[in-house]
């Protein structure tokens, strides 16, 4: 489902970027300070990684390493997952997806351009929100309301009766078979 939107329209054009040298003390608070939640590592204009807000909880709080001593670049992801500005807002999304990511640093002849984040595309994009809502992990996923395309309201799989329907087993149960 081509959107005939290129990532060039929705990317921030100028993403927040630290140096892997910088302390995670450095990163938190720049990170707070810009109200982000990833920062992109760069050494000149090469990007080298990314630093989010899971790798300070994972790789550093969990760990109980001083986040004043702990240097970026020993915590950051370097692993570049990128996208280039003329590719379409759902190919970038499907991307997004399939590697796990929530942010995507835009690419251009080996440099920075921007960064594309999720809430880049669905402010320009909102219909690939289902996209982003597959990859969704949803937590004690069992009794929780099922919805059906956009309701709660669906056919009881055990007695037929067109009800709120709850998520048991695999089964799509309205509220009195589900007891």
């Amino acid at each position: 489902m081509k959107t005939g939107v290129k990532v060039i329209d929705a990317m921030t054009r100028e993403p927040v970027s630290i140096n892997p040298n910088k302390t995670i003390e450095d990163c938190a608070k720049l990170m707070l300070k810009k109200g982000v939640g990833g920062i992109v590592v760069v050494e000149g204009k090469k990007i080298i990684g990314m630093i989010t807000e899971k790798d300070l909880v994972e790789r550093v709080i969990a760990k109980n390493k001083d986040p004043r001593k702990v240097k970026i670049a020993d915590v950051m992801s370097k692993k570049i997952i990128g996208v280039k500005p003329n590719v379409d807002l759902y190919d970038a999304l499907v991307e997004m997806r399939d590697s796990n990511v929530r942010r995507l640093p835009v690419i251009h002849d080996g440099k920075l351009v921007g960064l594309l984040t999720e809430k880049d595309i669905l402010k320009i994009e909102p219909s690939l929100f289902d996209l982003i809502v597959e990859k969704m992990e949803v937590a004690e996923e069992t009794g929780k309301p099922v919805f059906v395309k956009g309701l709660k309201i669906g056919k009881c799989e055990e007695c037929g009766y067109e009800a709120r329907l709850f998520d048991i087993d695999g089964k799509r149960l309205c509220n009195i078979c589900k007891s």
